[in-house]
C-alpha cells in the first residue's frame, strides 16, 4: 500500500486492530482493555460505528494501544516484522492445545490428529477506501435451505467486524436488504443512504459474486459458506468450504439437489448427520399461547428456547448442572463462549448478524439463537438487562422465550410443542427406509413415548423399561411405596394400585405399536434410585403412606447398593418369593400378551427378565 496522506487513516486503521489481534492471539492478555479504549473514544466523540474516527483519534489510539500493550505485557511491542511472523506462527501452533480447541474436538469427535498447519497469506484489506468491503456469503439459506444467495457485508471494513457484529451487516442481495428493512422499521429512503446493498452499492462485484456462487456449488455439488474481500474496487474470493447449516436447510438443501440432479438420493441420505436429525425434534411454541414480545433481533438460528436468563457461559454451565433450563444473554458471543452455548437452551445476543460467531455456531449445534437484537442493554456487573421501551428490569433467573425462527424475544414462559415428520423430512425418511440395511426399533417406555415412536417410523419397541412408567405425576408415590413396604399386605396394597395404571399403559403402548415387535423388561428397578435421600422429601413421603420419617430414612438406607446395575436385580423375585401368589407387573404383563395374541394373532411381542 503506498504511503501517503490519503492512505493514512487505512494505515492506522489496520495497525491499531493489529496490535489488538496480536496482543490477544500472541500473547494471550486479551483485547477487553484495548476494546474499552476504543469504546471510550467513541463515547466522546458520540461515535457510533468505528469507521467513523478520524485519522487524528487513529493516531491516539494507536498510541493508547501501544501503552496498554506494554503494561500488560511488561514488554515492547515488537516491530520487527519477521518476529511478528513467527511469533503468529507459533501462536497457532499453540492454539491446538487451548481449552476451547479442546472442546470443540470432543463435541465434534476430532480425533486422531496430532496438530494443526499455519496457513500465510498476503493480506487483502477490506478497510482500505469506501470501495472497499469484506463479507460472508452461502450459497443457499443456512437457516432453511432455500435457493437464494444470503449474505452480509460491510464497506470500509474488516472481516472480524462482520463477524463480530460491531456493526450491522448490510445484505448483499437488494430484495434481502428490503426485506430486512421492513422487519427492523428502517425506511427505504434510510436504507438506500445508510444499509446499501452490495447489489446496489457495487453492482459490477456483486454479478461477478454471484457467478462465483454458481460455479462453487456446481462443483462441490453441495451449499457453500463463502467469504470474501473488496480491495479498492476489485473482488477478492478468500475461501469456501461446505456451509454449517441447521438441519432443516441441510434435510431441504438435500432433497433439491436431488431433484436439480447434482447428487444422488444415497448421497442425499448421507449427507444428513444423525446427530443433528435430533434437532428436527426441537419444540416449537404452541399457536394457541398468549405471546408478549419484548423485543425483535435476528432470525439466526430455528426453533424454540425457554429458560432463564443467565449472563456467562460459566453460568449456564453451572445451571445446567443444577438440572435447570437457561438462555444464554451476552452482547456477543466468542469461541470462549463454546461450553455455555452447549449447556443453553437457547442464546440470545445484541451485537452480531447472521454470520456472527453466536448465528454460526447456534445453527451447527442445532440451539435455537436470537442474534442482533439491539434494544437490549446487557449489565453484567448488575447481571441485568433492559428492553428499550419495557418498563422492567430483566435479571438473571428471569424467564424469557426466544424464537430462532422469526428473531423474536417473549417475556416469561411459552408452552412448546413437539415437531412431527412432514415435508422434505419425510421424503429422507422414505428414502433412509428404501435404502437402509438396519431397522430400528425406539426406547418406548410410556404410551406417548410408543405413539412418537411409530410416528416417526420406528419399527417397534426395542426396550420398553417398565419403571419409568412411574416418573410422573404422584405415579412414582405408589412405586415407592411398595418399595418402602414393611410387610406383604402393603407391599400388595402398593401392586394393585402400580397394576391398574401398568394395564392401560401396556393396553395403550400395544395399541400405539399395532402388531409391531415390543421387547418389555419388567418392573426391577435400582430401588435405592427411587426413594428420596433429602430429609424433607423423606418426611414429605412418609407424611403420603404413613410412615415416619424415621422409618422411611433407615429403609432408604438399608436399601442402598453399591452396583444396583449387577447387584440385586434380575434375582429380586428369588427374595421375594411371597410376591409370586399375587398380580405383580410381570404377572399383568403376561396376562395382557395373552389377551392380545388371541385377538391379534400376535407373535411379536417378547418378555425379558
Amino acid at each position: 500500500i503506498k504511503r501517503s496522506p490519503s492512505s493514512a487513516r487505512f494505515v492506522l486503521d489496520s495497525y491499531r486492530r493489529f496490535i489488538t489481534m496480536y496482543a490477544d492471539v500472541v500473547m494471550q492478555v486479551g483485547r477487553e482493555a484495548f476494546e474499552h479504549a476504543l469504546q471510550a473514544i467513541k463515547d466522546k466523540n458520540n461515535y457510533k460505528y468505528d469507521s467513523q474516527l478520524s485519522v487524528a483519534d487513529l493516531k491516539s489510539l494507536c498510541q493508547q494501544f501501544i501503552g496498554i500493550y506494554e503494561g500488560l505485557t511488561k514488554a515492547s511491542f515488537p516491530q520487527d516484522p519477521t518476529e511478528q511472523l513467527y511469533s503468529a506462527i507459533n501462536a497457532v501452533f499453540r492454539s491446538w492445545s487451548n481449552p476451547r480447541a479442546v472442546k470443540y474436538r470432543q463435541m465434534y469427535h476430532i480425533t486422531g490428529l496430532i496438530g494443526t498447519a499455519v496457513n500465510i497469506q498476503a493480506m487483502v484489506f477490506g478497510n482500505l477506501d469506501e470501495r472497499s468491503a469484506t463479507g460472508v456469503a452461502f450459497s443457499r439459506s443456512p437457516s432453511d435451505g432455500e435457493n437464494y444467495f444470503f449474505g452480509e457485508y460491510l464497506i470500509n471494513a474488516q472481516g472480524e467486524d462482520v463477524v463480530a457484529g460491531i456493526r450491522t451487516p448490510q445484505q448483499i442481495g437488494a430484495e434481502l436488504s428490503r426485506r430486512w428493512a421492513k422487519d427492523h422499521g428502517v425506511t427505504e429512503a434510510d436504507r438506500v443512504a445508510n444499509f446499501p446493498s452490495m447489489e446496489e452499492s457495487m453492482p459490477d462485484n456483486y454479478r461477478m459474486l454471484c457467478d462465483i456462487r454458481q460455479r462453487l456449488e456446481q462443483h462441490y455439488r453441495d451449499m457453500q459458506d463463502i467469504e470474501f474481500t473488496v480491495e479498492g474496487g476489485r473482488l477478492w474470493m478468500l475461501q469456501c468450504r461446505n456451509a454449517k447449516r441447521t438441519i432443516r436447510a441441510a434435510v431441504k438443501c438435500a432433497v433439491d439437489m436431488v431433484r436439480e440432479g447434482l447428487i444422488s438420493k444415497e448421497d442425499a441420505v448421507l449427507r444428513i448427520d444423525p446427530v443433528q436429525v435430533d434437532h428436527l425434534l426441537h419444540k416449537s411454541f404452541n399457536p394457541k399461547a398468549k405471546i408478549v414480545s419484548i423485543a425483535k433481533g435476528l432470525a439466526a438460528s430455528p426453533g424454540a428456547a425457554v429458560g432463564q436468563i443467565v449472563f456467562t457461559a460459566d453460568d449456564a454451565q453451572t445451571w445446567k448442572a443444577a438440572g435447570k433450563k437457561v438462555i444464554m444473554v451476552r452482547t456477543e458471543t466468542s469461541p470462549e463462549d463454546l461450553a455455555g452455548m452447549a449447556a443453553a437452551e437457547g442464546i440470545l445476543t445484541v451485537r452480531g448478524g447472521m454470520t456472527s460467531h453466536a448465528a454460526v455456531v447456534a445453527r451447527g449445534m442445532g440451539k435455537t439463537c436470537v442474534s442482533g437484537c439491539g434494544s437490549i442493554a446487557i449489565n453484567n456487573a448488575k447481571k441485568t438487562m433492559v428492553v428499550e421501551g419495557v418498563h422492567k428490569v430483566y435479571k438473571e433467573g428471569d424467564w424469557i422465550s426466544i424464537n430462532g425462527t422469526l428473531g423474536l424475544v417473549i417475556d416469561g414462559q411459552v408452552p412448546l410443542v413437539q415437531p412431527g415428520i412432514d415435508g422434505d423430512f419425510q421424503t429422507i425418511i422414505q428414502w433412509c427406509q428404501k435404502l437402509k440395511r438396519l431397522g430400528v426399533r425406539a426406547n418406548a417406555d410410556t404410551p406417548k413415548d410408543a405413539t412418537i415412536a411409530q410416528g416417526y417410523g420406528a419399527e417397534g419397541v426395542g426396550l420398553c423399561r417398565t419403571e419409568h412408567m412411574f416418573f410422573e405425576g404422584t405415579r412414582i408415590d405408589h412405586m415407592r411405596e411398595m418399595i418402602l413396604a414393611s410387610d406383604l399386605a402393603g407391599r400388595i396394597k402398593a401392586l394393585l394400585s402400580i397394576s391398574i395404571m401398568q394395564r392401560d399403559d401396556f393396553t395403550a403402548i400395544f395399541k400405539a405399536m399395532a402388531g409391531r415387535p415390543c421387547t418389555i423388561r419388567l418392573l426391577d428397578p435400582p430401588l435405592h434410585e427411587f426413594v428420596p435421600h433429602d430429609e424433607k422429601s423423606q418426611a414429605d413421603l412418609a407424611a403420603k403412606i404413613g410412615m415416619t420419617k424415621e422409618a422411611v430414612a433407615s429403609r432408604v438406607k438399608a436399601l442402598h447398593e453399591e452396583n444396583p446395575m449387577l447387584g440385586h436385580r434380575g434375582v429380586r423375585s428369588v427374595s421375594y418369593t411371597h410376591l409370586r401368589a399375587h398380580e405383580t407387573p410381570e404377572h399383568l404383563v403376561c396376562r395382557l400378551l395373552l389377551e392380545k395374541k388371541k385377538k391379534c394373532h400376535d407373535t411379536n411381542t417378547k418378555i425379558t427378565s
